[in-house]
């Protein structure tokens, strides 16, 4: 991999990748092969003592090679000697075919380079093939503030966007508003019931927040239901809204159910299922073949009474959607939503598109811890905790990190008294802090382009052209100093790696696979993880390793390690919606 004739470190390609095709050309090569039989991997060895990395590859192409599968890993192990020459430090046969690769400093050094090569990008376009994708998710009925499960909605709603965008997609965050129907009806119902000084309807919405609205609406005493519905929910819209910028939460499309029915689309919609012979009319009532496409049974579009189902409006909302040019339609829905996921899949078929462009992702409960008691939510008594309320508790960069360090399809529980911690304990602190302590090695050190005070990564925008890593910063910039810090250090004999240094350099290169893998799971948890891996390998480095006032070679090297840690550290977090600080 080291080339000594290239002009720059930074024009190499990402080291990690150039690695595995390395490991499968070697692979292809002793079976004789164009490529490497499917399943071969390269990982990091649980132990340090292991190695840098280590494949399966050897135990894989043995059956393929007809041969025993250590002498086919020494074969591989010779192959990568030849093609990686002195990047390559040691393979090593292990166990039954394992072969462990330990690399030299000048592959670690190259590895560096390239992070730092474009450290606003690095990471980014890992998208093999990116898509036009909407991200429907918080649509909370606007019956009620946003409660705990909304802010769990959104906080991972947001992120997985986030991600998307700096991936490589074109995406589109949307609030689908439930402004038409029985809630509706019933929330004017409670509004005027307040105005009126009366007791809310056993059906309707009692908490506080109705008797603000119904205080705010001037005349709320004489006025309609149907006019104090309407009214109610554009104030609480507005309210919802000012609580996702409070997050840092970014909606692009505001949807109105209500227009779908004013306009002629939910007619269209349905006109449409009825021309392909997918809906049929049964004992007074209009339904859908659900049955025809895996659902347990058909579904009802239209009831003996006249009344549409939401299922119906859900169904012409999604026609509208893919009518919009989005090739993917990403749902963020409730736990309550399970039973749903069939359904609609269906009607995606049903409407002639492909059901696997359709996702649902099922977020499970959240649930708050104050006390060892747990708080109960329920938007019409009253007894829920608004996401205000906890932002102004824990702050908005606890709520979404909490949010989001567990697996959507889990149940979590929000640590209040954690999230309040200013700790090693508390994780988002923990990578926050770590992000300061480097900014303020970088300003004490002078070096160029280190911010003084508050601020964060500049946001993520979509990646279009080229991968990230493959272009070569201007020499006056940041990145080209450290940069040409690395390449100063890489062209003399250089110092001894530092385990440390090492150890911390494998976990950057490890970020665009992680953001990759991120997409593909829909799993921003996966990126809270790396941070706090990230920040800990920082930790121990900046405990075993001398930054400032070493010899100039190595203070050169080392300083450029630490921005590309805090680079990735704040890319890392602003992709979680949360600040990186430059001081704590």
């Amino acid at each position: 991999m080291t080339d000594s004739g290239s002009a720059s470190p930074s024009l190499r390609s990402d080291p990690l990748a150039a690695l595995r095709r390395a490991v499968n050309a070697a692979a292809a090569g002793v079976v004789g092969a164009a490529e490497a039989p499917s399943g071969v991997a390269l990982e990091r060895p649980r132990k340090a003592a292991h190695g840098d990395f280590a494949t399966n590859a050897a135990m894989v192409c043995a059956p393929v090679a007809r041969d025993n599968p250590r002498n086919v890993a020494r074969k591989i192990g010779e192959a990568l000697a030849e093609q990686l020459g002195v990047d390559l430090g040691a393979a090593e046969v292990a166990g039954p075919g394992f072969l462990n690769l330990r690399l030299a400093d000048g592959w670690y050094r190259d590895a560096l380079a390239f992070v730092l090569s474009a450290p606003d990008r690095f990471g980014a376009g890992v998208a093999e093939s990116p898509e036009r994708i909407n991200v429907e998710f918080v649509s909370a009925n606007p019956t009620g503030p946003m409660h705990l499960g909304h802010g769990r909605n959104a906080a991972y709603g947001d992120s997985l966007c986030r991600i998307f965008e700096f991936a490589g997609h074109e995406v589109s965050r949307e609030f689908y508003i439930n402004d038409f129907g029985s809630q509706v009806a019933r929330f004017g119902a409670s509004i005027s019931a307040r105005a009126r000084g009366e007791h809310v309807p056993e059906d309707g919405y009692q908490g506080e927040y109705v008797d603000e609205i119904a205080a705010a609406i001037d005349g709320a005493a004489e006025l309609e239901e149907s006019d104090l519905a309407q009214r109610g929910v554009a104030m609480m819209i507005e309210r919802i809204r000012a609580t996702l910028e409070r997050m840092g939460v970014r909606i692009d499309t505001w949807f109105s159910e209500r227009t779908l029915l004013d306009d002629g689309r939910f007619e269209r919609a349905l006109d449409t299922l009825a021309a392909a012979s997918e809906s049929f009319e049964h004992d007074g009532a209009l339904w859908l073949r659900t049955s025809k496409y895996g659902d347990d049974k058909d579904r009802v579009l239209r009831r003996t009474n006249g009344e549409y189902t939401y299922f119906s409006t859900d169904i012409a909302y999604h026609a509208d959607k893919y009518a919009r040019g989005f090739k993917r339609l990403i749902d963020v829905w409730g736990a309550d939503h399970h039973g749903y996921v069939a359904r609609m899949k269906s009607a995606v078929a049903a409407l002639g598109g492909d059901p696997d462009t359709f996702e649902p992702v099922i977020m499970q409960l959240v649930n708050l811890t104050e006390n060892g008691k747990r708080v109960q939510m329920s938007k019409r008594s009253g007894e829920f905790v608004p996401v205000d309320d906890l932002i102004e508790d824990i702050g908005a960069d606890a709520l979404r990190f909490f949010m989001v360090q567990r697996s959507h399809e889990t149940t979590m529980d929000l640590d209040l008294a954690l999230a309040r911690e200013q700790s090693d304990k508390n994780p988002v602190y923990y990578v926050q802090y770590a992000h300061a302590r480097i900014a303020s090695i970088l300003r004490k050190a002078g070096e160029p382009g280190a911010p003084e005070g508050e601020g964060s990564v500049e946001p993520a925008a979509p990646v279009t052209g080229e991968a990230a890593g493959q272009s070569v910063p201007a020499a006056d910039s940041a990145a080209g100093v450290a940069a040409q810090a690395v390449a100063r250090s890489t062209a003399g004999a250089g110092h001894e790696l530092h385990a440390s240094e090492r150890a911390l350099i494998r976990k950057l290169i490890e970020f665009p696979d992680e953001i990759a893998e991120t997409c593909l799971r829909r799993a921003p948890h996966r990126l809270t993880i790396y941070g706090r891996d990230l920040a800990a390998e920082f930790s121990a480095f900046y405990r075993d390793c001398k930054v400032i006032g070493d010899d100039a070679p190595v203070q050169e090297f080392r300083l450029a390690l630490c921005r590309a840690t805090r680079d990735t550290l704040a890319r890392t977090l602003d992709l979680l919606g949360v600040s990186a600080p430059q001081s704590m």
